[in-house]
């Protein structure tokens, strides 16, 4: 019987990357019982944030949204006001619970970014699953 981490790949995950690699981590969630694909995990990032395409993707209403009040500051170092907040229910492997999503109105390639509050509730410590072999990049789809 095999035990993985709810976020892990195998070795059978790095057939076809090349290796050694400096890739976003690129990966499918569950959110709101829809697979979602090109989610980005940043480790770096403090907040999820989904973008406006995702949202009205999945008929979300503006009156969804929460207020969300502190300023954003995008990858190019651009400040980004946000439409608002949500709290919907993600999965990884098994394990479900609710992330607060930034919702913005900005282009990125990814359909959402999931960050460190993310990761520290699933549990996942990426130096850990790196120094156990647990973790590779990979591209998705």
């Amino acid at each position: 019987m095999e035990a993985r981490l709810a976020l892990s790949f195998s070795n059978e995950d790095k057939v076809g990357t090349i290796q050694p690699h400096d890739d976003a981590l690129v990966i499918t969630l569950k959110i709101e019982k829809y697979d979602m694909k090109w989610v980005m995990v940043d480790q770096g990032s403090g907040v999820e944030i989904m973008y406006l395409d995702l949202y009205k993707g999945l008929n979300l209403r503006p009156e969804d949204l929460t207020t969300y009040d502190s300023s954003l500051v995008s990858f190019d170092g651009k400040v980004v006001i946000s439409k608002g907040q949500i709290r919907l229910s993600v999965q990884a492997g098994s394990k479900v619970m609710e992330v607060n999503f930034i919702v913005v109105n900005a282009y990125s390639p990814y359909t959402a970014m999931v960050a460190r509050p993310w990761l520290h509730t699933l549990g996942v410590s990426f130096l850990h699953l790196i120094s156990e072999g647990e973790i590779s990049i990979w591209g998705s789809d």
